[in-house]
């Protein structure tokens, strides 16, 4: 299985993807826009490392709603 590079649009590391798993947590955001916005047909993508995720909702008015997996 050939290693796929992974890089955080936040910081720009290079996420440790390892042979057969992730060996990091990240997020991948894909959002096409609508009507009803200036991008709109444009398809956005982007990936953040768990520390920049982190440094990114501390800034939040409204926190994010976490839950606990079961």
């Amino acid at each position: 299985m050939e290693n796929t590079k992974v890089f955080c649009n936040g910081c720009g590391r290079e996420l440790d993807m390892g042979r057969e798993i992730p060996q990091e947590e990240a997020l991948l955001v894909e959002h096409t826009w609508g009507y009803f916005s200036e991008k709109d047909g444009e398809r956005h993508s982007f990936t953040l490392c768990e520390a920049c995720y982190d440094r990114i909702i501390r800034s939040f008015a409204i926190p994010v709603k976490v839950e606990e997996e079961l």
